[in-house]
């Protein structure tokens, strides 16, 4: 709940172009997926997620060109229980948000 009152200006743009089924399915914001890896659990909290499509769309501020390892590696744990994700850099959505909605819908 506090990360959805604290979101990044990319993501509110990006929620009003999700938010009511305007893709088609339905997204949640911030949302934790769990899993166990080993004897651990461990989760990590996905910008915009669709249940439907097993779908997780994160978005990239400045910070991760400074952890692009530690996505790569989230990113295929998080591909490895069966979810596709994409990235989308804040820059592109500030840009041409149509076109990043667009896409979002002929990859889902």
């Amino acid at each position: 709940r506090e990360l959805r009152k604290n979101s990044t200006r990319a993501e509110k743009i990006l929620w009003e172009l999700l938010r009511n089924r305007k893709t088609g399915y339905k997204f949640v914001r911030q949302k934790p997926i769990v899993f166990y890896y080993g004897n651990y659990m461990q989760y990590f909290v996905a910008d915009f997620f669709c249940y439907e499509k097993k779908f997780v769309l994160e978005v990239d501020g400045k910070i991760h060109e400074n952890q692009k390892e530690y996505d790569q590696g989230r990113d295929y744990l998080i591909k490895e229980r069966g979810f596709r994700i994409i990235r989308v850099k804040n820059e592109d959505i500030y840009k041409d948000p149509e076109n990043i909605l667009n896409q979002i819908i002929l990859i889902i």
